[in-house]
């Protein structure tokens, strides 16, 4: 596997570039497979910081075919389910007719959009598509990037948690922008990522999420590239809505102010913090003698098990995602359960650090799987 060199700023382009840490031996695929575990690949994470914008970033980059082989994504739960709801409110109220979605995945927000929209025509593009389309959902298979064409008419550009994953982010708005006429809008969710981190949410930062780019920095990045903020919300603690237009005249911009003290602070609090909790974690598995699980099927866990948490008291790792059941977790020897295999079992001790989705997961194990299991948060 040759990694893609990223040695400069995603915001300046410079190459001041401060090194902050290595993460050692991380699985570069987050999803669950059929595949041998000999077969997983490993890499190091050897994470950045831009002096000057205080931007974090990753150095070296996964290869796109291999990070995203399969989609390993479903948006399963009441968090996400209320959050698809919101955000397709949200653009609803813009009223768009043609519209692209960058990266629409299993089709749930195009779906909840144009039920709302009667006259919205929606065109998904994603390069691992599980959803067929519909008479007024077309689906693309492509990965949005330089060399992406759409010759038909738009007025609207949409994604939902995609700004992230891109390697270059500059270049990704720029190419958006190329793609809209004067006035036509973008509309996207991107994840709140500064609370993501400060709340210690592992699913913040990792070979998907290469950039700790907050929205302080996307707002400088729109509009360097001529879009306007009409309106931006923030979301419960999970993302921030931005609704932007493209202006037909660029006008000058200024940097905005460094976050470098602010920014590597919170990120070696957050590299420290799992240092920490998996020390304290062997601690508790090495002091009892009942059966012991890890929930979440994805990045949650693989964070756990590379800062070294002891897997050989470990029995296998629970998802309620029908798609993982039965599968095997990348870079991990576990197969993945339901949660519904602790339903006759006194007091079994769970794991739990999935971030924001925590308490939907105890909420239901408790109330219609097993009152009795144990979490360790």
């Amino acid at each position: 596997m040759k990694f893609i060199e990223r040695s400069r700023s995603v915001i300046t382009d410079k190459e001041d570039m401060e090194q902050l840490t290595v993460l050692k031996n991380f699985p570069v695929f987050f999803g669950c497979v059929d595949s041998r575990p000999e077969e997983d690949l490993f890499a190091d994470m050897i994470w950045y910081i831009d002096r000057e914008t205080g931007v974090i970033q990753l150095s070296e980059l996964i290869p796109l075919e291999v990070l995203y082989q399969k989609q390993h994504v479903d948006g399963c739960g009441p968090t996400w389910e209320s959050y698809y709801n919101s955000f397709a409110s949200f653009i609803s109220e813009q009223m768009p007719c043609q519209v692209v979605e960058i990266g629409g995945g299993q089709g749930r927000l195009a779906e909840l959009t144009t039920s709302k929209l009667h006259n919205a025509h929606w065109t998904i593009v994603e390069p691992n598509p599980t959803y067929g389309g519909s008479s007024r959902i077309k689906v693309v298979s492509a990965f949005f990037d330089d060399n992406f064409v759409y010759k038909d008419s738009l007025d609207t550009i949409v994604f939902s948690q995609v700004l992230e994953h891109a390697y270059n982010p500059q270049a990704f708005i720029n190419k958006i922008a190329s793609l809209l006429p004067f006035s036509g809008k973008l509309i996207f969710a991107y994840p709140n990522l500064e609370l993501w981190v400060r709340n210690k949410y592992t699913n913040a930062l990792n070979f998907e999420h290469t950039m700790l780019l907050t929205d302080y920095h996307v707002d400088y990045l729109l509009e360097k590239n001529r879009f306007k903020i009409i309106k931006k919300m923030l979301y419960q603690d999970h993302s921030i809505f931005y609704v932007v237009e493209k202006n037909e005249h660029k006008t000058e911009i200024q940097m905005p102010p460094s976050k470098y003290s602010e920014y590597k602070d919170i990120f070696m609090d957050f590299v420290n913090y799992y240092a920490l909790t998996v020390e304290k974690l062997n601690k508790m598995i090495n002091s009892v003698d009942g059966p012991i699980y890890l929930f979440g099927a994805h990045i949650f866990s693989q964070y756990l098990l590379c800062f070294g948490l002891n897997q050989t008291r470990i029995k296998s790792i629970l998802d309620n995602s029908k798609t993982k059941q039965g599968r095997r977790l990348y870079g991990t020897r576990f197969s993945v359960e339901s949660p519904h295999i602790l339903k006759e079992q006194d007091e079994p001790i769970v794991i739990l650090k999935t971030g924001i989705y925590n308490e939907e997961i105890k909420k239901d194990i408790l109330e219609n799987i097993n009152p009795r299991v144990v979490f360790w948060e």
